[in-house]
């Protein structure tokens, strides 16, 4: 039991960041999605795109300690670091 709520808190995480990152990049940009991701790839910045779309994990992450969520907090704290250690991995190679 508590493997799945983990688990639902890090598919939450996961489309947290996702979602984060899409409406990033649809306020902000003028170009389109895939335009951007493309040259925030090609310019090395994309790792600095993901970063900002985790934002939204902080919403999630509060959301679910307010509602005594621990362990699906607990998943989308792990969703934050998967996305850290990505972009820190991103950023060295």
């Amino acid at each position: 039991m508590i493997r799945k709520e983990i688990a639902i808190g890090f598919a939450i995480g996961i489309i947290a960041n996702i979602a984060g990152t899409l409406l990033y990049i649809a306020t902000f940009s003028e170009m389109g999605i895939t335009d951007t991701i493309n040259a925030a790839f090609a310019e090395g910045y994309l790792g600095s795109l993901l970063a900002l779309g985790a934002l939204l994990n902080l919403i999630a992450f509060f959301g679910f300690l307010r509602l005594k969520r621990d362990y699906r907090a607990r998943g989308v704290l792990l969703a934050t670091i998967l996305t850290a250690l990505l972009t820190l991995l991103y950023k060295i190679f």
